[in-house]
């Protein structure tokens, strides 16, 4: 039986934290391996890069995901025992609660509330000398995300959630200032959910039923039980906080419309859906998850290579999407290249691969999707704008990553053109079936 190839190195900890996205990557090309061991904090870690990779580490009857996930990320991005870090039947039953708020009425509804958002901003900010893309991007963001979800937000409190929202994004890979930012936005946020769920159970507050406030408030575990109200918030929050997240992937849209400016007749061709090919170059060129974590759920041999039972392993995630193996010109940004892709579930993987229900791929990844190519839209016909000279570079050690000045925009003006009501080549609804207690 052949042996997995070792770092020499004792623990790989501080690398990792040092180099960021790029450590997984440069280490499968240093040891010409897809398949290699490192030791993180203390303990080993066998890492996997590529197709055949990725869609073993998506298969469950592999792997669990208790016990992968950090306790100091569950207490900044996700919230303690979220969907996240379930499995089995606990997992399948709150996949398929967050599945049914994704199909196309309902990201229909979430793309015409965006819309709304956008144009209001746009007018505000032809007042404003200039602005910050991103900041902004997270407000838009939040406010649509509330209103769809259901959960009610009060305008002096618009900038403090969506500020919260991304300091629960921006800790997942901090340490020091950033981590403790996001504790204390996931604290003031929870405590604001909790408020929402008691509502809801109280009567004092009707959502619609097709709302995700109403849907958790009211989803009951396979045991019959409802989540306790801590739970309900905490999931609650991952049907909205995602959504924030998505001002990081518009940023790095408008850096592309900026440095790459041929493609913008391609977008404005009324005779074919360029933003499609567009954002899924932005999401594969640009960085945002760096790798994913799993653990073995008994021993079992692939390729030869022994996974023994209880070990972390670890996912490329971005060096999967930059493998010239995979991709022609990877250091390129090319839109065009989506002509050609096969839809593949485990060779592009910006937002996790394998199957939406079954799997631990993201349910948002639609959403995302129709909300760039919305904004892209948006930025490209919507206004007119000058983008000042500025440090629009994005550090590889920093995760997330994201461009130093948030992208600057100035002398803003709205054309009249509204932004457009999107939806993704695939608007089937999510399958959805299987669990009993999937609401009340």
């Amino acid at each position: 039986m052949p042996q997995i190839i070792r770092d020499p190195k004792f623990d790989s900890t501080l690398d990792v934290l040092r180099q960021g996205y790029t450590f997984l990557y440069d280490r499968s090309r240093a040891f010409d391996s897809d398949i290699f061991q490192i030791r993180l904090m203390g303990l080993p870690a066998i890492c996997l890069h590529g197709p055949e990779a990725a869609e073993l580490f998506y298969d469950p009857e592999y792997f669990i995901r208790t016990g992968a996930i950090p306790r100091r990320v569950q207490t900044t991005l996700m919230g303690l025992h979220a969907i996240q870090t379930r499995d089995n039947g606990e997992h399948r039953c709150r996949k398929e609660m967050f599945m049914s708020l994704m199909g196309p009425e309902s990201r229909r509804r979430l793309m015409h509330l965006l819309a709304e958002q956008w144009q209001r901003y746009a007018e505000h900010w032809q007042r404003l000398d200039q602005v910050v893309l991103f900041d902004e991007a997270q407000e838009i963001l939040c406010r649509a995300a509330c209103t769809w979800a259901g959960v009610p937000l009060k305008e002096e409190e618009v900038q403090l959630r969506a500020r919260d929202f991304g300091a629960m994004i921006d800790a997942f890979g901090g340490v020091g200032p950033r981590h403790w930012r996001g504790k204390q936005a996931r604290s003031r946020c929870e405590k604001w959910m909790r408020e929402v769920i008691r509502d809801i159970r109280s009567g004092e507050l009707r959502p619609e039923r097709n709302t995700a406030a109403h849907t958790v408030a009211w989803h009951r575990e396979p045991d019959g039980e409802l989540f306790d109200v801590q739970m309900a918030a905490i999931e609650l929050i991952n049907a909205v906080r995602p959504i924030v997240a998505i001002a990081t992937y518009i940023t790095f849209a408008a850096v592309a419309l900026h440095e790459y400016p041929p493609y913008r007749q391609q977008l404005r061709n009324p005779n074919e859906d360029y933003a499609e090919l567009f954002v899924q170059e932005v999401r594969r060129y640009f960085p945002f998850t760096p790798f994913l974590g799993a653990i073995v759920r008994d021993d079992f041999t692939w390729h030869d290579f022994h996974f023994p039972k209880g070990t972390m392993v670890l996912l490329d995630v971005y060096g999967a999407n930059r493998d010239e193996r995979w991709w022609q010109d990877p250091e390129v940004f090319w839109p065009d290249r989506f002509r050609q892709w096969q839809d593949n579930a485990y060779d592009f993987i910006p937002q996790g691969g394998g199957d939406y229900l079954t799997g631990h791929r993201c349910p948002g990844e639609w959403i995302t999707i129709e909300a760039m190519k919305q904004a892209v839209h948006f930025l490209n016909e919507g206004i007119t704008n000058d983008v000042p000279p500025q440090d629009l570079r994005y550090d590889l050690t920093r995760m997330p990553t994201m461009p130093t000045s948030g992208f600057v925009l100035r002398n803003v003006r709205a054309t009249g053109k509204a932004a457009p009501i999107v939806t993704t080549a695939s608007d089937a609804t999510p399958a959805s079936g299987g669990c009993p207690f999937h609401h009340s």
